[in-house]
């Protein structure tokens, strides 16, 4: 491995880009079909689903300059942390406004912070990156993104805990983690990381068992169903990847109210918890 170099990996602190998009009707329409979802409003104006940003002004790097993983080559706008595995950690969003289909979205990325940890699967660079979602009428969402990147020291998969106990839910959901909705989200968030659709790749390249379930799909499942259990759309969601989840087996999502909001949750067949959010 190369040698981590954390000053030099701390210079990408401060530097931000910007992108615009367009809330289209064909995404919406694409995006709710992936959830099997009716394709609802599309006019002019109508409200966006909740965890569409995630599929807007995405990073469009070209074939060529994707590394071994699928991911676009580093050192551009996110450092070059010379650890080969990278994964979403979790995140803080907070909606103060709808997105509507037919306008026009500004996302202006800044990287907020690159820290060195050492963990139990060896060294670890958490990288702390904040999302700003504005349109015509202003800021819409504000989001703090964790990545973090990891060695292949340790084994991929931390061994299993005993099967949990079914837990009461307010609200429960049991998601079938097929290829085609892997690939779909895939598709919808412009994301080239083979752990996703190439099982060949995930199994006998990264030592995973199987393909891995996106942490913004389960975030973006979550959210959907925080805001039918509140019955409006959410103000804010907190998640926390906590396991890889392959699609090995279906999974279940769940909600259950506490104090002024929710806790949410995904869990796999056995019923490790794989993310853990609180909603408001």
């Amino acid at each position: 491995m190369a040698d981590l170099d954390l000053a030099h990996l701390k210079s990408w602190e401060g530097r931000s880009m910007r992108a615009a998009d367009a809330v289209s009707p064909w995404l919406v329409a694409a995006f709710r079909a992936t959830l099997d979802q009716d394709e609802g409003d599309l006019s002019p104006g109508a409200p966006a689903p909740q965890g569409l940003h995630w599929c807007l002004a995405l990073p469009t790097a070209k074939t060529a300059e994707l590394g071994p993983d699928g991911h676009p080559a580093r050192g551009g706008f996110l450092p070059p942390v010379p650890l080969p595995r990278r994964m979403w950690a979790g995140g803080r969003v907070r909606f103060s406004d709808s997105l509507r289909i037919g306008e026009t979205i500004e996302r202006r990325s800044t990287v907020r912070s690159v820290e060195l940890k050492d963990g139990r699967t060896g060294r670890l660079v958490f990288v702390v990156v904040e999302h700003a979602v504005s349109t015509a009428r202003g800021l819409a969402i504000t989001e703090e993104h964790d990545i973090v990147y990891r060695g292949v020291e340790a084994p991929a998969v931390r061994p299993g805990g005993q099967t949990r106990i079914e837990e009461a839910t307010d609200a429960r959901r049991v998601i079938e983690p097929s290829a085609a909705l892997l690939f779909r989200y895939s598709a919808l968030t412009f994301n080239g990381h083979r752990i996703h659709y190439d099982r060949r790749y995930v199994t006998e390249e990264e030592g995973y068992p199987g393909l891995i379930v996106h942490g913004p799909l389960q975030a973006t499942l979550l959210i959907q169903l925080g805001g039918e259990l509140m019955g409006r759309p959410l103000a804010s969601f907190d998640f926390r990847a906590t396991k890889p989840l392959f699609d090995l087996a279906p999974f279940t999502i769940a909600a259950r109210r506490g104090g002024e909001g929710l806790e949410l949750w995904a869990a796999d067949a056995a019923g490790e918890r794989t993310m853990a959010a609180r909603a408001g």
